[in-house]
Order: structure tokens, then C-alpha cells, then sequence
């Protein structure tokens, strides 16, 4: 793989990874990106447009779809559309995160994620080994903020979570860290959007 293939990094950078089928990107996407640019002391977000979800059993629309798709949403210096996982071969986040602890030696990443994702992570292929991993940010979206406060993850790693008033400190902690972030709510979602027919397959 040529490293012309992958974004740039510099040891030292704080960097949030949203990863995710985009499918479609939308402008909540852009929302959480930029709180959590905020929100979390990140230097940059970079956007993992997946080449599938292996917990959805349809597939998602072509990746060069996707990533043209999201390129054309990203209108900000500090975040980077990236179809990474698919040159790397990943299938998994915690492939993901070992092959780029591997390939970005001294960037410190954080993992981004929707709070409804939080209340399902236990179903994520080694959930536990991506917490002892990087630091993660939550942000909370509409509905989800009790079930992902009494999920699994987040109960069993309680001793490790940031206040949030203590937030900013995420993107440069050791994990295992983790931090819930109330933000201003954005109800945009893919589903809904494919459901109005404003993006096809």
C-alpha cells in the first residue's frame, strides 16, 4: 500500500475516528464531527467510510459512491474523508485501530461513535480490546442517551469515565477512557433518508 493511499499524520496529532457505513452521509454526520472536534481536544476527525457493516445483513451502496458522497457534504480543513479500511482489508474496528496503531506510530486516536452505537457495543467484535485500546467519545443523539448510560460497556468500564466537564482531555488520555458528551441535537439519520428515497442503492 502506498502511503499516498492514506491520509497524513504527524506523531503527536489528536485524531477522532467516525466510522460508519455513510450510507448516505448527512449533515448529523458533519454535526458530531465538529463537536467532537470541540468536545474532545481533537486536532482533526477523520471519516472511516466502511466498506460494509457486519452487523447489518444488507449491504451498503458501492464504496466510491459513498466517499464521493461524503466528500462533497466535508466542507472543513480538520476533517478527512477517508475510504482507509477498505485499502487496509479490515473488516472489524479493532483490526481497524491495529493496523493504524502500526502505520501512525505516536498519534493518539479516539474513537467517535453516536451514544446508540454505545448501547450495542458488547455486540462489537472485541469491544473490550477497543476500550483498552483508545480513548472513546460519545456523543449523544435523540433517544439514546439512557440506554447507552446503563449499557453494557458502559457499565462494566464506569471507573474510566471522564466527567464531562473534564472532556477536552479525552483525545489526550490513556485508555481505557471514555466520555459522554451531551450536544446539541441534529435527528438526521441515513435510515430516514433512504426511507424518503433521497439516496438509492
Amino acid at each position: 500500500m502506498r502511503r499516498s493511499d492514506i491520509p497524513k499524520a504527524v506523531p503527536g496529532q489528536r485524531i477522532g475516528l467516525l466510522g460508519g457505513s455513510f450510507d448516505p452521509p448527512h449533515a448529523g454526520h458533519v454535526h458530531i464531527s465538529k463537536a467532537a472536534l470541540t468536545r474532545f481536544g481533537l486536532s482533526h476527525v477523520w471519516w472511516l467510510v466502511s466498506p460494509g457493516n457486519p452487523l447489518k445483513r444488507e449491504g451498503p451502496a458501492p464504496l466510491g459512491k459513498r466517499l464521493a458522497a461524503a466528500r462533497a457534504l466535508v466542507d472543513h480543513p480538520r476533517i478527512t474523508v477517508t475510504g482507509i479500511e477498505a485499502r487496509l482489508g479490515t473488516r472489524y474496528t479493532a483490526e481497524t485501530l491495529s493496523r493504524l496503531s502500526r502505520l501512525y506510530p505516536g498519534v493518539r486516536f479516539t474513537w467517535l461513535m453516536g451514544a446508540d452505537n454505545l448501547a450495542q457495543f458488547h455486540r462489537w467484535q472485541d469491544w473490550r480490546g477497543i476500550m483498552e485500546t483508545v480513548p472513546v467519545g460519545v456523543l449523544a443523539r435523540p433517544g439514546q442517551r439512557i440506554s447507552a448510560r446503563m449499557s453494557k460497556a458502559a457499565r462494566a468500564y464506569a471507573a474510566h469515565r471522564l466527567p464531562a466537564a473534564s472532556s477536552r482531555a479525552l483525545g489526550g488520555a490513556e485508555a481505557p477512557a471514555w466520555c459522554f458528551v451531551n450536544v446539541a441535537m441534529s435527528d438526521a439519520s441515513s435510515t430516514s433518508i433512504r426511507a424518503a428515497g433521497g439516496w438509492a442503492r
